[in-house]
């Protein structure tokens, strides 16, 4: 009896020493390491469709607005599905645009936008932009990535098919119920979802929704409606991501969530960005949507270290 009792905790003792080790395995990694993400990194298959994520400089606080950290979540999720090949660039822009956005079939921004949005603060940018889209790229941006100055509303409108308008727009922090879904590819595989974020809305859309479909909707709290034009509709529901058919035959794609990083622990949440980028990219969404299986602890790796010094 007592050799057995000795066994069995020599056996315990083992795996508790072993679950010691890979607690301090995790705790090693360094969630500031961003080293380890490849940037501009050109794919060498040209049957690969060539996706580009370009992740926005450091901004906000800790888990808010984390662009390089969504940017490498998104990379591996699209890495997952067959016939894709991603670039990912960092600080707004690409060091070597001509090569990184050469031949792109999508290009996704992550980043803070407003007057000083990086895809038209300069003509270089704007030109760039308009040549992917006469390419008829993809052209996805995410949560502040959709915010344009009113002036840039020409091309904004062309290319993404509504945009956040300062003073126009509103961006709180609210609880969206999303209780429907309509058919579309960038839909599959989704359920109605729950989720907290700072959601955009009252977006300025083309007129009459020319070419725009609205794939996520919510009704926020009245109280939210902070500008004169979002209190002209109390208790509508509304657009917080849209799919967007250009004329030119590219597609487009907005989407205003995104600013709490922990949001990509959400299965429904992250395939419908996936989803997008995939459609804009005109690959195939299949029907049970894309793969996006993830491992929690990705949610702590890549970070931007926003730590006071």
């Amino acid at each position: 009896m007592k050799a057995r009792a000795f066994v069995w905790g020599a056996a315990l003792a083992a795996c508790a020493g072993l679950a010691a080790l890979a607690v301090a395995a995790v705790a090693d990694v360094d969630p500031y390491d961003q080293s380890g993400v490849p940037l501009e990194k050109q794919p060498t298959d040209p049957s690969l469709a060539k996706i580009v994520l370009v992740a926005g400089h450091k901004s906000h606080g800790p888990r808010e607005h984390e662009f390089f950290a969504g940017c490498a979540i998104l990379k591996k999720l699209l890495e997952e599905n067959p016939g894709v090949a991603v670039v990912m660039a960092r600080d707004d822009w690409p060091k070597n645009p001509a090569e990184t956005f050469k031949d792109a079939k999508a290009v996704v921004l992550y980043m803070d936008g407003g007057d000083h949005h990086p895809a038209i603060n300069s003509r270089e940018h704007e030109d760039a932009i308009q040549k992917l889209i006469d390419a008829k790229a993809g052209f996805c941006c995410l949560h502040y990535g959709v915010e344009y100055p009113k002036a840039a509303a020409d091309p904004v409108l062309n290319w993404l098919g509504g945009y956040y308008e300062t003073g126009y727009s509103i961006n709180p922090t609210w609880t969206a119920e999303i209780k429907s879904l309509p058919d579309h590819p960038i839909t599959h595989g989704v359920k109605p979802f729950t989720i907290k974020d700072e959601w955009y809305y009252n977006i300025r859309f083309n007129p009459d929704m020319k070419g725009v479909t609205p794939i996520l909707k919510a009704t926020p709290p009245d109280g939210t409606r902070g500008t004169p034009a979002a209190k002209e509709h109390p208790g509508r529901e509304e657009i917080m991501a849209w799919a967007f058919d250009r004329a030119d035959g590219g597609r487009s794609f907005g989407f205003t969530g995104g600013h709490y990083h922990d949001n990509w622990g959400n299965e429904d949440f992250r395939r419908v960005v996936v989803n997008a980028i995939l459609w804009s990219a005109k690959l195939e969404v299949p029907k049970e949507g894309a793969k996006v299986d993830l491992d929690p602890a990705e949610l702590n790796r890549n970070l931007d270290d926003k730590r006071k010094k």
